[in-house]
């Protein structure tokens, strides 16, 4: 397994070592030890989450808030998506920066989501089976989030507006500037 670090602070792509032959394929999605060792990041996983999504269907930026921040290791199990990251920390040398990209379940490449960023995908093929590990159990107090079309991101996806299908939930999120209150 590579594990590659993206343009934003903390923030990793884990791409396993696929041994495929006549049967299939096999891969190892995680070694936390690894993990540790490449990045100097200590996670437990305490929750597993799954999405179904057709494609459009656009899921973010969402966040934990406070002490229930959730660090998640993100992969796609079917099909494909544009993938999105907000790093939220005020400490960071990335902070208020975005990161797009693909990841899809050809590649089984995976993305780490640190504590402290916003998160978000896009599905770009018919069927998307997307899967999350996070470090943190998930808090309904503690659910936050950011507009996906937030003039100050200006994160281009990879569909037309009209073509996009989310949650009432989701068209109502704030500006980034709300939310960090700058």
């Amino acid at each position: 397994m590579k594990i590659i670090p993206t343009p934003l602070s903390d923030c990793f792509l884990l791409q396993p070592d696929i041994y495929r032959d006549n049967r299939g394929y096999f891969l190892e999605s995680f070694n936390k030890k690894r993990f540790q060792s490449v990045t100097g990041l200590e996670t437990e996983f305490v929750q597993d989450n799954l999405s179904v999504s057709k494609k459009g269907v656009l899921r973010g930026l969402h966040f934990q808030k406070g002490v229930h921040a959730q660090a998640k290791l993100v992969h796609v199990l079917k099909g494909r998506v544009q993938d999105v990251v907000v790093d939220l920390r005020a400490d960071s040398p990335t902070y208020k920066k975005a990161h797009s990209l693909i990841l899809d379940a050809q590649s089984g490449v995976q993305l780490f989501v640190p504590r402290g960023f916003a998160h978000g995908f896009l599905a770009l093929t018919d069927e998307v089976i997307f899967s999350y590990k996070c470090d943190a159990y998930y808090a309904p107090e503690a659910e936050a989030g950011i507009i996906y079309d937030d003039p100050e991101l200006a994160i281009e996806w990879e569909l037309p507006k009209d073509e996009l299908i989310l949650s009432e939930k989701d068209l109502l999120l704030p500006r980034m500037s709300e939310v960090l209150g700058s």
